[in-house]
């Protein structure tokens, strides 16, 4: 009886305890949909902040809105975070329970393992010369039969009990991964909460609250990056490169999966187009840009190991991509993610396609904007047999850092593989 008692006493516990992170749980998720109620009023003052046009006052504007969400997004992040740590919490507590649970069946086998061997130790012969009651003897075969049934029950039970005990495992384990990827976007979005405060104040201070000051900044990032596009562009026109068009898949929708953004906004388009005549020596756009607010998660557009990472801010004077990620595909395509405000990978790290990688930027004036006349992630695609990061020494004002280059037919229309627009 004591030991039945002590059997009990555990599973009680356990039960209560489930029960009582199980409510934790609960008033984690009312809280987090009050906060993801709240975004969609923060995205619309986004929205409107934006649609004001490019004046200093909106873009302080768009920062301020932007802030408020990213620290909105914070909250759900952490609210999630609570969630899976509370869910791992449970999980454990169960994982416990019916591993107590499995102990017990085996147990439980084991005696009635050994109540079989005992009845069948002796004959049925034997059992009628010693105890001479046939009666008795028929209710102790009746017992057997029970046993056996018994015994089935619970090695069936037993069963159940490894089958549910590997799954709530394997949970687990997806749990614990959720709570470290969430972990990883709460650093992101606290670094984009930085980078956007800093904006704001560089603008106010760079500008001293003046609207003819930001538009000549704007001006002058446009005149730098038409300098530094016609350095690259000649410099990639020599590049000695056969582009080899068999290594590399020929346009179809959907070859990457994801588009870089959740909410598609298109702000300019690849190749030659009326932006890329103003603002690009060459003539044309080297990629694809997603107008989207700071701290938008970005995806990656296919699976693929991150092969490199920099942030173009890093030399004074080097306008270009800003902050960076490159990924090099398993199916001969590589792309580039520009403008990002942060970024929550390592190089040589594996994604899979729809993985948050980082988040938007391109606020003027922002480290790791990089050019930028207003918050968008620029996606290039690349053939990889034509693509590499190198440090581009031959530049003027980019001799420190590395980017992605490529001969211009390298380049590729990102639009044309990604899941076509409705």
């Amino acid at each position: 009886m004591l030991l039945l008692l002590l059997l009990i006493i555990p599973t009680r516990t356990f039960a209560d305890q489930v029960s009582d992170i199980q409510a934790q749980m609960n008033a984690a998720e009312t809280q987090r949909d009050a906060l993801l109620a709240q975004q969609k009023v923060l995205q619309a003052q986004i929205d409107a902040a934006s649609a004001q046009g490019k004046t200093l006052q909106s873009t302080i504007d768009t920062l301020q809105a932007s802030k408020n969400k990213i620290a909105n997004d914070l909250k759900i992040t952490e609210a999630s975070i609570t969630n899976d740590t509370l869910d791992v919490k449970k999980l454990t507590l169960t994982i416990a329970e019916k591993q107590q649970e499995v102990v017990d069946q085996k147990q439980a086998v084991a005696d009635s393992m050994r109540k079989l061997a005992d009845y069948d130790s002796t004959s049925f012969l034997a059992n009628l010369l010693t105890d001479g009651n046939i009666a008795a003897i028929w209710q102790d075969e009746f017992t057997l039969s029970n046993l056996q049934d018994t015994l089935k029950n619970q090695i069936t039970s037993l069963q159940t009990a490894q089958t549910t005990l590997a799954k709530q495992k394997s949970d687990k384990v997806a749990a614990a991964a959720d709570l470290t990827s969430l972990q990883s976007q709460l650093a992101g979005q606290k670094e984009t909460v930085q980078e956007t405060q800093d904006a704001q104040s560089k603008l106010l201070a760079q500008t001293k609250d003046q609207e003819a000051a930001y538009q000549a900044l704007l001006a002058n990032n446009i005149a730098q990056e038409k300098a530094f596009e016609d350095q690259l562009f000649q410099f990639e026109s020599q590049l000695n490169v056969t582009l080899n068009t068999s290594s590399f898949p020929s346009p179809s929708h959907g070859i990457l999966p994801s588009f870089p953004v959740d909410k598609v906004k298109i702000t300019q388009m690849f190749g030659k187009t009326t932006d890329s005549g103003r603002l690009y020596a060459s003539g044309t756009h080297d990629g694809v840009d997603f107008g989207t607010p700071v701290g938008t998660p970005v995806h990656a557009v296919r699976q693929g190991v991150i092969a490199g990472m920099g942030n173009t801010d890093d030399d004074k004077g080097c306008y270009s991509y800003g902050r960076w990620i490159f990924i090099q595909h398993d199916d001969g395509l590589s792309s580039i993610y520009g403008h990002l405000s942060a970024s929550i990978v390592t190089v040589g790290e594996q994604v899979q396609a729809g993985q948050i990688i980082g988040y938007s930027g391109g606020a003027p004036g922002a480290y790791g904007s990089g050019y930028s006349t207003g918050p968008h992630v620029h996606l290039g695609l690349y053939a990889t047999s034509a693509v590499k990061i190198e440090r581009y020494t031959t530049s003027i004002g980019c001799k420190a850092v590395s980017i992605p280059i490529a001969p211009p037919d390298g380049y590729l229309d990102a639009l044309a593989y990604l899941p076509a627009l409705h």
